[in-house]
């Protein structure tokens, strides 16, 4: 009797053994449906991370007249615009602001119906991969989608009646070489800005297992896929 038990339960154990070992195996597996619907998760806490105090004077200055610029600008402090432009850049800051919270939703929708390519290659590449896929899939229709929000904040606070006044000595002074589309030009600098929070977020996510709040960051990000 015992040469028959013993037989029978080495053989339970092979296939307890072998089922547990293929559920493992099984459970491992990052799947490209989980993968894509991570990302988005991602980059939608990314997307609505707050952005006050992101856009300083010294961002907004950078953001209008570029390096090669600042001779421009040195012209106009020494035409007595200096307090001027101070509070100018402090008004397009507050604008600046405002535009960004608008924009998370368009951010938001933007990510919910962006399509996820190679979705587990894009975890598996790690850094900013996510980041940078939405910036360069859909990067171009969000900046144009915040321009209208951009230019309603500008008429809000009538910016653009101050920018046309600031300007108008500098266009003699740099002729074609300023970009004097405001609202463009800020579109610019805000999308940019949320591109740069969601990257941080993103970081934070793959590195920090705190930053992991939903069980499906923590299975997606959680794994050794490489």
């Amino acid at each position: 009797m015992k040469k028959l038990i013993l037989p029978v339960f080495l053989s339970l154990l092979l296939t307890v053994s072998f089922s547990c070992s293929n559920m493992q195996k099984l459970g491992s597996n990052l799947t490209e449906r989980d993968a894509a619907a991570a990302i988005r998760q991602l980059l939608e806490m990314g997307a609505k991370e707050g952005l006050n105090g992101t856009f300083t004077k010294e961002s907004i200055m950078t953001a209008i007249f570029p390096e090669p610029l600042r001779k421009t600008l040195n012209t106009l402090q020494q035409l007595g615009l200096s307090n001027e432009i101070n509070r100018f850049t402090t008004t397009l800051s507050t604008a600046a602001e405002k535009t960004a919270d608008n924009s998370v939703p368009i951010f938001v929708n933007g990510i919910k119906h962006m399509k996820v390519n190679d979705a587990t290659q894009i975890i598996k590449n790690g850094g900013t991969a996510a980041t940078d896929y939405l910036r360069s899939s859909v990067g171009n229709s969000l900046r144009h989608s915040i321009t209208p929000v951009m230019q309603a904040a500008l008429e809000e606070y009538k910016l653009n009646e101050q920018w046309d006044k600031i300007m108008q000595p500098a266009k003699s002074i740099a002729g074609n070489k300023l970009n004097l589309d405001l609202s463009n030009l800020m579109a610019g600098v805000v999308s940019e800005a949320m591109f740069q929070k969601i990257a941080e977020k993103e970081k934070e996510v793959r590195s920090n297992a705190a930053a992991r709040t939903t069980p499906l960051l923590r299975r997606v990000f959680s794994g050794n896929w490489k």
